[in-house]
């Protein structure tokens, strides 16, 4: 899996470049989204295998997930903004399988569970897999981690933004 905080740029990221009005709730909304995959650790204290259905890069990790998860939050926070809070909740939840997919370790993800089980990587895996557990994240792995997520997603999403800033300055009409 990618760090949490490769996680959370993503959510920011779509959050300011899909928001035109930047509503800050949407921003802490597409964050939380974009990290809550990784609630399936919990699956390995109740017995869950990391290749089970319920197991980490399983079901919230997948599409399904995203679009159920996105639906919910969407119907009660989006008021008269329900479509642009569905996008960018949809599109930061599955940020998450889509970083995931494209690391160095783990199994694969879920994409199209509860329909098949079946696990996948890109073939282009170019992101150092973060550990789990927060004493090992502080390791010679974690700055590994750290500087494989500045290049392959820091770098991207400060250009979109970057862009972004851009692109708006110059639609002002004065």
């Amino acid at each position: 899996m990618a760090s949490v905080f490769g996680h959370a740029l993503v959510g920011v990221t779509l959050s300011k470049v899909l928001d035109k009005s930047q509503v800050k709730l949407l921003l802490i909304l597409a964050m939380i989204s974009a990290i809550l995959p990784d609630i399936d650790v919990l699956a390995f204290k109740f017995g869950y295998a990391y290749e089970h259905w319920l197991g980490h890069r399983g079901f919230t990790h997948s599409i399904f997930f995203a679009i159920i998860w996105s639906g919910i939050m969407s119907l009660i926070f989006g008021k008269s903004k329900k479509t642009i809070f569905f996008t960018v909740l949809f599109l930061a939840t599955i940020s998450h399988a889509i970083l995931d997919a494209m690391t160095t370790g783990g199994l694969g993800v879920g994409f199209f569970i509860p329909f098949e089980n079946t696990r996948y990587f890109f073939g282009c895996r170019p992101i150092q897999v973060s550990p789990i557990g927060i004493s090992k994240f502080f390791s010679e792995w974690g700055v590994r981690v750290i500087f494989s997520e500045l290049l392959w997603i820091g770098v991207p999403c400060g250009m979109v933004l970057l862009s972004n800033m851009s692109f708006r300055k110059y639609l002002v009409v004065k």
